[in-house]
């Protein structure tokens, strides 16, 4: 669900691969999108439809969610490091602004709900006007401190820094929903697909395929939708000889378009300087998560230090977990050699036949 389908835009398939078995083995470390999972968080850890709240009325739900999910990760020998978003571009201000106004709208939808008792919407507008805030961010940085887990600000879109550690071989790969973290050129995405080996030109067309489907940083053309922007592309190669060539009577050019500065910033985005970038994972601090989730935030104390304790245990030795335990694992977007359809009649041999005989004879 959620999942946006690329299509091949050349003759081979494109070099995108879901994770397999075989690559999901053994320790990793992966650079996580901080707000992304936190918001997740706020959306998901809720009780009777409302986030997690201690006696003092302040949010808990992102310090649950953030505790037990990196506590899995490390049981399973995932090292992950969180990446927090920096100031925005210039060029999202616009895709901002619509937020606000979604938001907006949310609350007059929301206020209509409660007046009228519709207990599904005043969740369901509840929900869109989840937001994450520096607080939340805060929290989650003293959290992750105190459970000896590095975190990264970014000085821009966490995204971008995330693909910038993986290209620097810094961590294996980039765990965000957004797909703009293929479009920052990260060689490895966790989503449910990764993406090795990418050619120049590839990257080019793909960032171009993405801003014509719709980026947070420009307008999209009207009326040109997923297949029409994957033909063009393919036909044209880029942007400047697709607007050459359409009916722009029917398909509209954005006044003072910005798809070249949005591009730009796809390939050269802003993002933290690798080289000062020391990851650690330090031994967590049993006492500081106590006082902090217990004394703070009124966390079950049994319950904190049994996540402690599960912590240490995944540092005394090399768990070999599997990535696939966090990430489905569906397949290769590459062509897959179907089996033969068994000829009529061979299932009912099959059932008459049974198995081999001799061979894994139960009792026997």
């Amino acid at each position: 669900e959620g999942r946006m389908s690329v299509p091949e835009l050349h003759s081979q398939p494109a070099p995108c691969v879901i994770v397999s078995h075989q690559s999901a083995r053994f320790s990793r470390k992966i650079a996580i999108d901080a707000s992304m999972s936190i918001y997740q968080f706020l959306i998901a850890v809720r009780q009777d439809g409302n986030v997690l709240q201690n006696e003092d009325g302040e949010t808990t739900s992102h310090l649950m969610g953030m505790f037990y999910r990196t506590i899995r990760m490390l049981e399973n020998g995932i090292k992950p490091v969180y990446v927090f978003d920096g100031k925005p571009p210039q060029l999202k201000s616009g895709e901002l602004e619509k937020r606000s106004e979604r938001r907006a709208e949310a609350e007059k939808q929301l206020a209509q709900a409660q007046e009228a008792g519709e207990a599904e919407n005043i969740e369901k507008f509840n929900k869109r006007l989840v937001k994450v805030t520096k607080q939340h961010n805060d929290e989650c940085k003293r959290l992750l401190t105190l459970m000896g887990v590095p975190y990264v600000e970014a000085p821009c879109e966490a995204e971008a820094s995330c693909a910038a550690l993986v290209k620097a071989g810094k961590v294996y790969a980039a765990a965000t929903e957004d797909m703009d973290g293929l479009t920052f050129g990260s060689p490895i995405l966790m989503r449910h697909l990764t993406a090795n080996n990418f050619c120049h030109s590839f990257i080019f067309q793909f960032i171009d395929l993405c801003i014509l489907l719709g980026c947070d940083y420009c307008e999209t053309i009207r009326g040109i939708g997923p297949k029409r922007a994957t033909d063009l592309v393919k036909q044209h190669g880029c942007i400047e000889e697709i607007i050459e060539n359409i009916d722009t009577t029917k398909y509209p050019v954005p006044e003072g378009w910005l798809y070249k500065e949005a591009r730009q910033l796809f390939l050269s985005p802003e993002v933290v300087d690798i080289d000062s970038v020391d990851l650690k994972w330090n031994e967590p601090d049993e006492a500081g998560l106590v006082e902090f989730m217990c004394g703070e935030k009124q966390f079950n104390e049994d319950r904190i230090r049994n996540g402690t304790k599960k912590i240490n245990k995944s540092r005394q030795g090399s768990t070999q977990g599997r990535l696939d335990n966090f990430f489905k694992v569906t397949g290769s977007l590459s062509s897959v050699k179907r089996k033969e359809p068994e000829t009529k009649g061979s299932a009912k041999k099959k059932q008459k036949t049974g198995a081999t005989p001799g061979k894994f004879k139960k009792g026997k």
